[in-house]
């Protein structure tokens, strides 16, 4: 029984962590969800996405239920905390799993990320993954442990382009804090991993060995939407010739506006006509604008990303994943491509489906707030703490706890950077990581089940 304990509560726990699809009665989606499924069911490589959490969806849902795919989610965070807390603590016991599990459940984002299928989850992923590899003493993780969180984060950071501006924050810090080789190439070869995946992917689906091959048409809708993007097309048109100069002071003033919407410059030409795939033909000559953008205006450019990376730090709410709005049209498609009919059936017998799950989720969003802001003020007393002169702890614990309490901090800084400076800052961007904060001023409440002396540099 005693063996059965642990695989028990990270099963329950798990299960704990996607309630919200219960509430549902189906995995939560999101309109770019169809996306993903299309990457194995068309097969269809998307032009603005990785071709990974495709590919991993479908390993789980086979064509028969995005159910598996969801308590697979489940399971890797559940996993994923069980394994901090055994580092940070010295060892994890079933019944504190539990209870940790049912207050981040209850009072956090995190089952509300957990329980959406959607790439968004890889961000405190790689996080967590990170730190585990970084800063956990010799000997506190087995060989395969970490063979998985190697392949997990590197998965992880390739699943997402914002993730890859996050991974390096974190590996800078990890080489500011742990002053050792040894985890800095435990944490550098996730990335290198994710680099390698990515490069090989768009090579075979795209013919371009790039990071992402047409990303500068993202970049030029974020530049444009700031201003000085669109103020270099205003300056530099007609005499440079470029496509955008038939919109020249009139661009949209929204980045998603420019992107999505079909009488966009991007997706509809100047004489009406729908313009097929058209960020991939736009990217060619936003890379040029971005480069003449960068070099009119760089301080305004760098202005405009802090500026937009500050709202994003503050904006970690759920409500622009829920609704029926959230869900879009893309999705059902592909279930009735790829799947049985009951699978059509569940998705369409779903809350969000019918636009109730806003009201639905409603009165249980209300803790969420208060609990972030007393997270991230814990967590700040906690790193002042632990930089103050004559900190009592061993000096590997107080490395182990610094490290932690940084790599938190960071990550989420850092993802707000990468999401509000270079996309657009939108409430579930930080949603996503935000739960990291009263996650870890929990963790470090929990008392140590072995001493000290035990750790290892």
């Amino acid at each position: 029984m005693r063996r059965l304990a642990a695989p028990s509560a990270i099963l329950a726990a798990a299960l704990l962590l996607v309630w919200p699809a219960f509430l549902n009665r189906y995995p939560i989606l999101f309109s770019d969800t169809g996306a993903f499924l299309a990457q194995t069911i068309e097969p269809l490589m998307i032009w603005d996405k990785p071709w990974v959490y495709g590919p991993l969806l479908h390993l789980f849902h086979g064509r028969q239920t995005l159910w598996a795919p969801l308590l697979a989610q489940g399971l890797m965070v559940s996993h994923l905390l069980w394994l901090v807390q055994r580092v940070l603590r010295g060892g994890a016991t079933p019944a504190a799993h539990l209870l940790l599990c049912a207050a981040l459940a209850a009072l956090t984002a995190l089952p509300w990320v957990t329980a959406l299928l959607m790439p968004d989850i890889f961000a405190p992923v790689v996080v967590l993954a990170l730190f585990l590899l970084g800063f956990a003493p010799q000997g506190a993780l087995s060989r395969g442990e970490t063979a998985y969180l190697l392949a997990l984060a590197a998965l992880g950071i390739a699943a997402h382009l914002s993730h890859i501006p996050l991974a390096l924050a974190l590996l800078v810090l990890t080489l500011l804090v742990a002053r050792a080789l040894k985890p800095l190439l435990r944490v550098a070869a996730p990335l290198a991993m994710a680099v390698l995946i990515l490069l090989a992917t768009n090579a075979v689906g795209h013919g371009k060995a790039s990071l992402s091959p047409y990303g500068a048409t993202f970049l030029l809708a974020r530049l444009i939407a700031d201003g000085p993007a669109a103020r270099t097309i205003a300056t530099e048109c007609p005499q440079r010739g470029w496509y955008l100069c038939a919109w020249a002071g009139r661009l949209p003033e929204d980045s998603d506006v420019f992107l999505w919407e079909p009488e966009s410059p991007v997706n509809q030409d100047a004489q009406g006509n729908p313009r097929f795939l058209g960020g991939v033909l736009l990217a060619p000559e936003a890379e040029v604008i971005i480069a003449e953008t960068l070099r009119r205006e760089p301080f305004g450019v760098a202005t405009a990303a802090l500026r937009n990376a500050a709202v994003q730090l503050f904006k970690a709410g759920l409500g622009d994943t829920l609704s029926r709005q959230a869900l879009g049209d893309s999705v059902r498609p592909r279930l009735v491509q790829g799947f049985g009919a009951a699978e059509v059936a569940a998705h369409d017998g779903s809350a969000q489906f019918h636009d109730r799950l806003p009201a639905l989720a409603a009165p249980v969003l209300w803790p969420q707030g208060p609990v972030l802001v007393l997270g991230a003020a814990a967590l700040l007393f906690a790193w002042r703490a632990l930089t103050r002169r004559g900190n009592p702890l061993p000096e590997a614990e107080h490395r182990l706890r610094l490290g932690f309490v940084l790599i938190l901090l960071v990550g989420v800084t850092a993802n707000a950077l990468a999401t509000g400076a270079l996309s657009k800052p939108h409430h579930r961007y930080q949603a996503r990581i935000a739960w990291l904060m009263p996650f870890g001023a929990a963790a470090l409440l929990l008392p140590r089940r072995d001493s000290p002396a035990t750790l290892q540099d």
